[in-house]
């Protein structure tokens, strides 16, 4: 699987499992007035969106040239062994004879049926990976798919709304991937999440941190229209909203659904609760080049086509590191009690990762 299942989750419109857990959702405390229209309106979206899982090829050029080696540096090659790794940490670090883990917005339960899987060949065993999720259908193909794997033992269903859930309880390890940049009730969600871990447990995440919608900041998008300049007309036709862009609009992806309803906000609202043990921050000004709106433009295998998106990089990646604009997309490996062990991608520490609205 590898970057595919990275790219699966990182990118923009991504989430095709998080449209279809709201269906059917009464609104949660707190959430907007518009929280039904908004649910519709994402829900049709995507039905509409036929090229879903067919990720371009230049995502994975760039994925594989320069985010690969990254993450193999820090001893993981996908996100999956991510999650495992962090889980495996929490079990041995863990007191209690049945170790409690949390799967918050599990969907379909595919990336934890994998991670237990990962476990078990490990060695461990004695767990259990709880999978909040709010729909019904998902939950019941997450046990399907656990049975057909061989650890439905160790995957449980709970259905939930994120965005009210409580955890009736200690947990070892609390995971989201790509769920955080739906959440409405952040604050709620991370305090429930910080008061059942206790100093040896671990919040783990894999999400979205950029602006609230998907879109650049002012800074960020003066660069991506730079480039945009240089485009030859036919790459600026954008698959997904079926348009030609001449012009780089930055659309606002949450402006019907839920897609980076918060972003923004799950950065510093993080660091207020807690340290960190991992954080590996990246990309920013590549995101639209290489996303399924306008990614699919590009040959990976033309010259020309993998030169701009190198160039590209390398300019996402200075500026980034020098402050000028924020990474865009974390993985983290979170604690409660303790300032964490601050191992950091690139030398980037959290704080300085954050972009507060002027």
């Amino acid at each position: 699987m590898g970057l595919r299942a990275l790219a699966r989750r990182v990118l923009p419109h991504g989430v095709r499992r998080t449209l279809r857990r709201w269906a059917g959702a009464a609104a949660p405390a707190g959430a907007p007035g518009d929280y039904a229209a908004r649910l519709q309106a994402e829900q049709a979206r995507f039905d509409r969106d036929v090229n879903v899982h067919e990720l371009p090829e230049i995502f994975h050029y760039w994925s594989n040239r320069y985010l690969a080696p990254k993450f193999r540096s820090l001893g993981f090659g996908h996100p999956d062994e991510f999650f495992a790794m962090a889980l495996a940490r929490a079990w041995h670090a863990s007191p209690r004879a049945m170790r409690r883990f949390v799967s918050i917005g599990a969907g379909n339960c595919d990336t934890e049926v994998r991670v237990a899987k990962l476990l078990a060949a490990r060695g461990i065993a004695d767990f259990v990976i709880e999978c909040v999720e709010l729909s019904p259908a998902m939950l019941e193909r997450g046990r399907e798919l656990a049975a057909a794997e061989g650890v439905a033992a160790m995957i449980r269903t709970v259905r939930a709304d994120f965005n009210a859930w409580e955890a009736g309880g200690p947990c070892d390890a609390v995971m989201a991937n790509q769920s955080l940049h739906h959440v409405t009730n952040l604050e709620g969600l991370f305090d429930a999440v910080a008061g059942a871990l206790d100093s040896r447990g671990l919040f783990v995440a894999s999400d979205m941190i950029g602006r609230n919608g998907h879109q650049r900041w002012p800074e960020a998008a003066a660069i991506v229209r730079e480039f945009w300049r240089e485009l030859p007309r036919e790459y600026r036709y954008n698959h997904q909203l079926a348009r030609q862009e001449d012009e780089f609009l930055d659309w606002d992806c949450a402006q019907e659904g839920f897609e980076g309803i918060r972003a923004q906000d799950i950065l510093p609202l993080l660091v207020e609760r807690f340290g960190f043990d991992l954080f590996a921050p990246f990309a920013n000004v590549i995101d639209p080049f290489i996303d399924r709106g306008f990614g699919h433009n590009f040959d990976a295998g033309a010259e020309w086509d993998r030169a701009f998106i190198d160039r590209v990089h390398a300019r996402d990646e200075a500026e980034i590191r020098r402050g000028a604009i924020t990474p865009t997309h974390l993985f983290a490996v979170m604690c409660v009690g303790r300032p964490g062990a601050g191992v950091r991608l690139d030398g980037l520490d959290p704080r300085a990762c954050i972009r507060r609205p002027d």
